[in-house]
Parts: C-alpha cells; structure tokens; sequence
C-alpha cells in the first residue's frame, strides 16, 4: 500500500479512469449553449480538466457492488457542472479574481457574465438529470442545488464577523461542499448498489467536511505558486474559518484588537494578512483545524467498513487519505 503522503488524485481514480474520460465527453455534449458569447465562457471553464473529484465517488460508488450502471457516467458529468456552476457563483460573489492559478469568470468578463453562466450550468444540470427520467435523481440533485445555495447566503451574511461560532462554521461547510460530496456518493451507489446508500452517504458527508476544513488549511499553510492563490486569501476577504476559530479563543487581547483591526480594513495589506496568518498558527488554529480534518476523515473511513471489498472500495479508502493529505 502506498504511503499517505504518496497518494495522489490518480491513483483514486485508476479503477474509473476509462469512464471519468466518458465523464469528459459527456460535458463537452453538455455545455454548449448555441449562443456564441455563452458559449465562449463555457469552453473556458471546461478547457482544461478539472480534478473531477465528485465525479469520480460517484463511479467509485457506482462500482462498489460490481454492477456498474450506464447512468452513472451522465450523473458524474451533472454532478460536476454543478459543482462548477457554485464555483462560478462563489467568485462572483466574493469578487475573486482568481481560481486555480487563472482568471475568474467576472474577471475575464463581468460579474453579470459570471451569474448567466452559473445559471446557465444549474439549469444544465437540471434539464439532463430530468432526462434520465428517475424523479429521485431529480429530487436528490434539486435538494442539493438549493442546500449549496443556502450555503452561500451563510457566507454572505456571516461576512466580517468575528462571532462566527464553529457550529456556525460546520453548517456552511455541510451545505456548500459537503451536501454535494453526499449526493455524489449517494447517486453513485443508488445506480450499483442501492443497498449501501446510507452507508456512502454518511462517507461523502464526512469526506466534504473533512475536504472543506483542508482547504481552508491551505490557505494558511500553501504557497501562491502551488494555490493558484495568494495566501492568506480568506483573511483579505474577511473570512471566518476553522483555523482563526480555533485560534481567537487563545489570543491575548492586543492579539485579537489586531485581528479585529485587519477585519475592520477593507483592504488589508499583505503584510497586515501575514501577520495574522503566522498570529493564527502560533496560537494553534492550524494543528486544530488539522486536528479536526483528520477526525472527520476517519469518520469517513468508518463508513467503509462491511462494503464489498474490491478496487473500488480500496480507491475510496484511498481518497480519503488524498484529501487529508493534498496540497492544493
């Protein structure tokens, strides 16, 4: 078995790897819009593969009693231009000017762009899904769309506040990754193995919530070069998570005044930020937060136990030690 630190998003994906390329193929028939301008943004999203991380649990789910399902490649392409549609949305709202090392949508556009497009892939999503013709599906996928949406007005209206308790923290984490980690695992297995639902549920939960505390580990701990992003990026927009939670508690009262202050700057500087994020890992918001993806992806391993062992399962053991471990 390969050490932790060694494994990588492929080999997650090596027993669907074929059909994550069908993945592919089905979102390049998808997105196209007949509209030029439309079209134009679409291509520069889908340009370049993403990690197809949800669509991959969901082949692996698929996969994990041995009955592969036909629908299972269509439902990963869906899946996916959901998850890319709140990307979109989620740049627009909080003004990012980059994503993965590129310009934003509303970057490169407008952010009016950036919201026809992400309506765009929703509704996408939304006319393909009711096309397989199984109301479930539909049903799993619109509540999951509207969760992902609350989620986002968390966010919005719990922007700039220092009282943004952990529950708090973990109810946006739920509702804007974890709920579409969930759906993926979950849709997965009802297309192969409908008797493990609860079971791969329960995993994409703690696997999202576990994938969402890293990334807001990565950005007090990566680099710009391997981000795609500055670091520090959350603190320059006035974001509350787990690491700084974890870290106000044991400040000394300048050392909140100053947090305080760099929240009250609409435009802090990058040495302002820099400060802080080290002020954050010396007073343990960063081991905690570690601390606590680990806890949540070892709730995600236990789900594994008593599914039907096979390549499939092992790459969903694998993928949860991918996701602790990543670097960006």
């Amino acid at each position: 078995m390969l050490p932790i630190a060694a494994i990588g998003l492929e080999q997650v994906r090596l027993p669907v790897r074929d059909r994550l390329r069908a993945v592919e193929g089905e979102l390049r028939d998808m997105v196209p819009s007949g509209f030029e301008e439309l079209d134009e943004v679409g291509d520069y999203l889908f340009e370049r593969s993403g990690k197809l991380l949800r669509p991959t649990l969901l082949l692996l789910c698929d996969g994990i009693a041995g009955r592969p399902s036909a629908d299972a490649v269509k439902l990963g392409a869906i899946v996916e231009l959901l998850h890319v549609a709140t990307l979109v949305h989620d740049d627009a709202v909080d003004h990012s000017a980059r994503r993965r090392g590129r310009p934003t949508v509303n970057d490169r556009w407008t952010h009016q762009v950036a919201i026809i497009a992400g309506d765009y892939l929703y509704s996408r999503a939304v006319i393909e899904v009711s096309a397989l013709g199984k109301l479930e599906l539909v049903s799993i996928l619109a509540r999951t769309a509207n969760r992902m949406t609350v989620g986002e007005m968390r966010q919005l209206v719990l922007h700039d506040r220092l009282d943004f308790t952990r529950d708090d923290y973990e109810d946006l984490c739920e509702y804007k990754t974890a709920s579409l980690m969930s759906a993926a695992c979950e849709l997965g297995t009802l297309s192969g193995g409908a008797a493990h639902r609860g079971a791969t549920r329960a995993y994409g939960h703690h696997l999202g919530m576990a994938f969402q505390i890293v990334d807001d580990l990565l950005d007090y701990t990566s680099s710009t070069e391997v981000m795609g992003k500055p670091p520090g990026q959350d603190l320059q927009e006035h974001k509350v998570t787990l690491p700084l939670i974890a870290a106000l508690p044991k400040m000394e009262w300048s050392e909140r005044r100053a947090v305080e202050t760099l929240f009250a700057d609409p435009a802090p500087s990058a040495g302002a930020v820099g400060e802080i994020v080290d002020l954050v890992e010396a007073r343990g918001g960063v081991d905690s937060a570690r601390e606590e993806a680990r806890s949540r992806a070892g709730r995600a391993r236990d789900q594994l136990d008593g599914l039907p062992p096979g390549p499939c399962l092992e790459a969903l053991r694998a993928a949860v030690d991918y996701v602790v471990e990543r670097v960006r």
